[in-house]
């Protein structure tokens, strides 16, 4: 069996595995509803929500199948050798071949995008995107994609020229330098098409400046997003490092929620701050980038797999490229590690604000977050353990009430 026929394999393997993900979500629609969860929906709302996570998961198939077969056919056929092979410059052949990359990816998500937002999220009245703002979005996220591929190119190259076979440790910690870089940028870029505003002075903003004094945890500001311009969902996070660190919460959830529920989030978001969560995450990535960094060094180390696709050397954006077929198929065994530890965090997060004193508060608040979300009140736990990086709502609310009666 050549090389090229076991990354075709490789190829069809991931794309089967994220198509069968889709299928068995699209299946569990049907689950019954977990009994402390069963006021979320009435039958009327729940039927809609069953029909619109029918169209989600029937387009996510169809992407996952469009994609599967996109990168089977530019792999089997040469493609990115074809256009690599145009010019005669190597780095213009690396750049060739990243380029092709990224157009096609952003065909694909954008299409997908707009059918998403500007077609189903729309039909459910969750979307709150013009056209304008979606093409914004689509091509500041192009760029970003095209930062992070060339950016992730560059460094495959010149780790591998510069240490030869040290790429292992100098790419790990070039990713490291690149991902953090990235995650500190992110309150910035951010604010590209976005609006952000101090929260207001009042009851809400006291009980959030409480939370914090008591536990000597610093941010740099609690600022609302205006985040229904594009949508109706609820969402809270924190963002940045250091002095630079941000909460963030939707205007949404702001005028959806009472003083206390956004309170309970609020102590949830704090609680990520107070058990590391971050910087626990960051020490898992550091050996998903060694495996990562190890993978990379087997392909170019290895000169007749790309002669096997038509080049005549190792090209390092066809390198990328491979990586991520073959971290198709390892991706079951990493989003079951990666996800477990996210899952315990967010549990930890959750008896935060149960030891704040908000757990019914908190209660109430994921029921209104899963209304609102139109969330997956009953997912099958193959998607769940898999590819969840929360809890499913009902085993958070059962977990909360466990904590409240121990306290008792």
């Amino acid at each position: 069996m050549t090389l090229k026929i076991i990354f075709l394999i490789c190829a069809l393997l991931g794309g089967a595995y994220s198509i069968i993900l889709n299928i068995v979500k699209y299946r569990s629609a049907n689950n019954p509803t977990p009994e402390n969860l069963s006021d979320v929906y009435d039958s009327e709302t729940y039927e809609k929500w069953k029909a619109y996570s029918a169209e989600h998961c029937s387009l996510d198939i169809i992407s996952s199948s469009v994609s599967c077969v996109l990168t089977v056919a530019l792999l089997a056929f040469n493609v990115y050798a074809a256009i690599a092979n145009l010019f005669a410059n190597y780095m213009w052949q690396i750049f060739s071949v990243v380029i092709l990359e990224v157009v096609v990816s952003a065909i694909i998500d954008t299409v997908i995008g707009y059918i998403k937002t500007m077609k189903i999220e729309q039909k459910y009245g969750f979307n709150r995107s013009s056209t304008k703002t979606f093409v914004f979005d689509s091509i500041r996220s192009l760029l970003l994609n095209a930062f992070l591929t060339f950016g992730i190119t560059s460094a495959i190259y010149g780790a591998h020229i510069l240490t030869g076979n040290f790429i292992i440790i100098v790419l790990a910690a070039v990713l490291l330098a690149f991902t953090l870089l990235t995650t500190f940028l992110f309150p910035y870029l951010s604010r590209i098409g976005n609006k952000f505003t101090p929260l207001e002075d009042g009851e809400l903003k006291e009980k959030l400046m409480e939370l914090l004094t008591k536990h000597g945890y610093n941010v740099r500001a609690i600022e609302v997003m205006d985040a229904s311009r594009r949508t109706t969902k609820l969402n809270a996070y924190i963002t940045g490092f250091g002095k630079s660190k941000t909460i963030v919460l939707y205007d949404n959830l702001v005028n959806a929620m009472t003083t206390d529920e956004i309170c309970a989030v609020f102590a949830h978001e704090l609680g990520h701050g107070i058990h590391k969560h971050v910087l626990k995450t960051q020490l898992l990535n550091v050996c998903y980038l060694l495996v990562l960094a190890t993978t990379v060094w087997m392909l170019v180390s290895a000169p007749e797999i790309y002669t096997e696709f038509g080049f005549s050397e190792v090209n390092y954006g066809f390198a990328y490229i491979l990586t991520g077929v073959a971290l198709g198929v390892l991706q079951p065994a990493i989003s079951l590690v990666i996800n477990a530890s996210s899952r315990k965090h967010e549990y930890e997060a959750d008896r935060q604000a149960v030891s704040e004193g908000y757990g019914e508060a908190m209660i109430s608040a994921f029921k209104k977050l899963a209304k609102d979300n139109f969330s997956h009140l009953a997912p099958s736990r193959i998607n769940v353990v898999l590819e969840y990086s929360h809890p499913p709502m009902s085993e958070r609310v059962a977990a909360v009430e466990k904590e409240m009666a121990s306290k008792k």
